[in-house]
């Protein structure tokens, strides 16, 4: 799915309009894409029933989630405990963060 087409149903949600084939056309057309409207209808109906704000805010949770490990180590923080739990939590945090992309996404 292209993420132009992502970034115009955002867009048309976050105006409060209804992320609908027509509007994500002219949105498109808008920044000059040429829009499909085969790929307009898949990103409606992958959008059907899908909670827009729940499915950011989930995502945002767990993008902080992984930033949090990598930024303590990029700062030179120390880390205490075992190096294998900390690498299957941060494993854990990248699956769930692909699996809320994933429920906003289809």
């Amino acid at each position: 799915m292209g993420m132009e087409y992502v970034y115009a149903a955002l867009l048309l949600h976050k105006a409060g309009h209804k992320v609908e084939e027509g509007a994500l056309g002219k949105v498109l057309e808008a920044a000059g894409v040429k829009a499909d409207v085969a790929m307009s209808k898949a990103v409606v109906a992958s959008l059907d029933g899908v909670d827009i704000d729940k499915a950011i805010k989930e995502a945002a949770v767990q993008q902080v989630a992984v930033a949090a490990p990598v930024a303590g180590a990029a700062a030179g923080g120390k880390h205490e405990g075992k190096p294998e739990a900390k690498k299957e939590d941060e494993k854990k945090s990248v699956e769930e963060a692909a699996a809320g992309l994933s429920a906003l996404f289809g």
